[in-house]
């Protein structure tokens, strides 16, 4: 599994803490340097809608003001987007094989990534 987070941020090391106690083996990626690819960004705008793939939270969405873009911008410049820039990718975003989450929810790791 890859699990791509920043060190600096709170959801992230929950998520780390929680795998690990699973026993989950991951790669981990700092998404800030190394963005996800188009491919998983893509599964992930499938799994979770467009909105909710952006890190809303974030300084740079906010300065770029994307949430006004996001009202006339296509799936595919998105994700140009968002590859281009890590920061705005809401984390962290764990994917291995046909499984992909976004962001980090308790139930939901139970249920996908198991224990």
């Amino acid at each position: 599994m890859k699990l791509y987070s920043y060190s600096k941020c709170g959801t992230c090391r929950k998520a780390i803490k929680d795998l690990e106690a699973k026993k989950v083996k991951f790669e981990l990626i700092d998404i800030t340097e190394k963005p996800p690819s188009k491919k998983v960004l893509k599964s992930a705008i499938k799994e979770k809608g467009l909105p909710k793939v952006f890190n809303t939270s974030g300084v740079q969405y906010r300065e770029l003001k994307i949430k006004d873009k996001l009202k006339t911008m296509t799936e595919a410049e998105a994700i140009d987007l968002l590859a281009s820039n890590g920061k705005l990718i809401k984390r962290p975003i764990a994917v291995d094989k046909n499984k992909i989450t976004v962001g980090f929810d308790a139930e939901e790791y139970k249920r996908v990534w198991g224990k």
